[in-house]
């Protein structure tokens, strides 16, 4: 042990060096300073002038020197592991002492110069099982030596090394992630403004043509249906481009909302034979310009799904402002269709859906074959917490023990939730609680089976490690009621199965992380079924009614699916709610 610095001296000295650190910790990601500020504070307690700090690459069995204090300035060069005191550390995976640098095999260091016939002395710089680096320290004389004790002390700074290190990697791919999520909502923006500039466009001009041949066909002029198509075709391609350049609908801005409405209105009268009713309901107020221009689109496109798919004799459209947010209503009494069979998807449906998570909104499309079809976008005034252009992102942690499914729960927020930052993906307990402590996301999805914890175990480390981060357990195949209900005692926020589609997901991460208590996708029924309802008891048909609703079936679709009214069924679940004590379908639904 060095005599430079006294044993008691030392200590405090260490402890006080380590708070510093651990500060530095907090809010520092760059990496090279926290390194440097890492080994000169070791250097100096152990009374040396030199030493070096490599970060260990197993793949390519080699290391960097990261860090060089006056050892000769080799920072930045790599080397093999079959050479130098870190390679010395990495076999024999533990601290190495020698008595003189002389001894270390393949050492770097001249036989001229003084530190070769010093003592050194190296250290691993370990992430869990994992090699990642390591410290090395030269003595400052011929005749100062290392013991155990210095071994330890070093090994304090390298475990703070490797909290560092760690540190960055998640903010390294934090960022990537951002960046590829910005990119990725970029597209989708884009994708989405042409197919509803381009796809109106191409709407009229088919119209048009349309128009020219029928007239044509008795002997009249086609010319001026000729000449309206034409113009038709220029609008879409100027529309295009302001949909690629990101600049809104034209004349958004420079008149008021409902005038804008009133003109998509005109279109639907002039390309078919609906005559559209428009009411405005409250207190008119200011919508911040990315939330008006998702509105505005989001009639567009319900209008131009109208008009070409609907075969509607009868559209409505309405906008409700209210206390918090401003609701846009399409309604028509067209064909309609079974969204549980797929029908009517593609870019248009999933893309009103993206429009409003753009701005922290929702959307909600009823359907019956037969019955027409109600769209429903419930938009903030101005952008909320997941709007990717006017507020922070929500960022997510993803914790499942295997690959496949974090990769898919992954691809599955990309593709519903533009304004979702996935900030990390791991695979176990403790880098799962590390990650959130330093992350502090505001959403959790974590597989309800990993291996080395319990749920309640994982739930409450979570949530110590940050106590605003909403749980959602993703409900694996195989996993006991038993599993689900410590779960819910543990205080997760929300349940989804394994095979939850883009759209509920979006949904679930988005409730919870607004503070919601959210339970989907049959997941009742895997917590034993359902509840007594208690009460007088439900009747045979009201039995029918609940089972529908626990399918998530709007009142349409219910009376569809039985024969009866609309009304009938609004009368049987007034009947069910109060037989259970309860207040709403969302209450309803979330009783165990």
């Amino acid at each position: 042990m060095s005599a430079m610095v006294p044993a008691d001296a030392r200590d405090r000295a260490s402890v006080d060096a380590l708070a510093g650190v651990a500060n530095d910790l907090a809010g520092e990601f760059r990496l090279q300073p926290l390194l440097e500020r890492i080994l000169r504070s070791a250097v100096d307690l152990l009374g040396c002038r030199s030493g070096s700090l490599c970060l260990v690459d197993q793949v390519s069995h080699t290391y960097r020197k990261e860090i060089d204090l006056d050892a000769g300035c080799q920072a930045g060069m790599v080397f093999s592991l079959e050479e130098g005191a870190t390679g010395a550390v990495a076999r024999a995976g533990k601290p190495v002492i020698f008595e003189r640098y002389s001894q270390v095999p393949n050492g770097h260091i001249r036989p001229v110069e003084d530190r070769y016939q010093r003592a050194v002395i190296g250290v691993p710089i370990m992430l869990r099982t994992d090699l990642i680096g390591a410290c090395i320290v030269f003595a400052a004389s011929d005749t100062q030596r290392f013991d155990a004790a210095d071994a330890q002390l070093l090994q304090r700074f390298a475990t703070h090394a490797a909290i560092a290190i760690a540190n960055s990697r998640l903010h390294q791919e934090s960022s990537e992630r951002a960046k590829a999520a910005a990119v990725a909502a970029e597209r989708e923006r884009a994708m989405l403004e042409v197919h509803d500039s381009v796809g109106r466009g191409l709407a009229t001009i088919a119209l048009r043509i349309a128009d020219a041949h029928t007239i044509a066909s008795h002997g009249g002029d086609p010319l001026p249906a000729l000449t309206l198509a034409q113009q038709a075709a220029q609008e879409a391609m100027n529309e295009g481009r302001r949909a690629i350049w990101g600049l809104g609908p034209a004349g958004l801005g420079a008149r008021p909302l409902d005038q804008s409405i009133g003109l998509e209105l005109e279109w639907v009268q002039a390309t078919s034979e609906l005559v559209p009713t428009f009411r405005v309901f409250g207190e008119q107020q200011p919508l911040a310009r990315n939330v008006e221009t998702q509105v505005l689109r989001i009639v567009q496109e319900s209008l131009t799904n109208v008009v070409q798919h609907a075969r509607a004799s009868m559209v409505r459209v309405g906008l409700v402002y209210g206390s918090e947010g401003i609701a846009v209503i399409v309604e028509d009494d067209g064909c309609g269709f079974d969204p549980e069979a797929g029908g009517r998807q593609g870019v248009g449906l999933s893309g009103l859906v993206a429009r409003a998570a753009q701005v922290g909104g929702r959307v909600r499309i009823d359907s019956t074959p037969g019955w027409g079809t109600r769209i429903r976008a419930d938009l903030p005034y101005r952008a909320a917490l997941n709007g990717n252009t006017e507020g922070p992102r929500l960022r997510v942690v993803v914790v499942h023990q295997v690959p496949a499914m974090r990769t898919g729960l992954v691809r599955l927020l990309d593709q519903s939730e533009p304004g979702v930052q996935v900030v990390a993906e791991v695979a176990e307990f403790g880098p799962a609680v590390e990650a959130v402590r330093l992350l502090r996301p505001d959403v959790v999805l974590a597989g309800t089976r990993v291996h080395d914890a319990t749920g309640a175990e994982l739930v409450a480390g979570l949530r110590a490690a940050s106590a605003a981060t909403g749980v959602i357990g993703v409900i694996d195949a195989g996993t006991p009621e038993a599993d689900l209900r410590d779960w819910a005692a543990a205080g997760v926020r929300g349940f989804v199965q394994a095979d939850v589609d883009a759209t509920t997901l979006g949904r679930v991460v988005v409730g919870v992380a607004r503070g919601d208590v959210l339970v989907f996708g049959g997941v009742l029924a895997q917590l034993g079924g359902m509840p007594a309802v208690g009460g007088d008891g439900l009747t045979g048909r009201e039995h029918e009614v609940r089972q529908l609703l626990d399918q998530g079936l709007a009142d349409k679709q219910i009376a569809s699916r039985l024969g009866i009214s609309v009304k009938t069924v609004e009368k049987h679940v007034s009947a069910i709610l109060r037989k259970g004590g309860v207040h709403s379908r969302t209450e309803l639904l979330a009783r165990v």
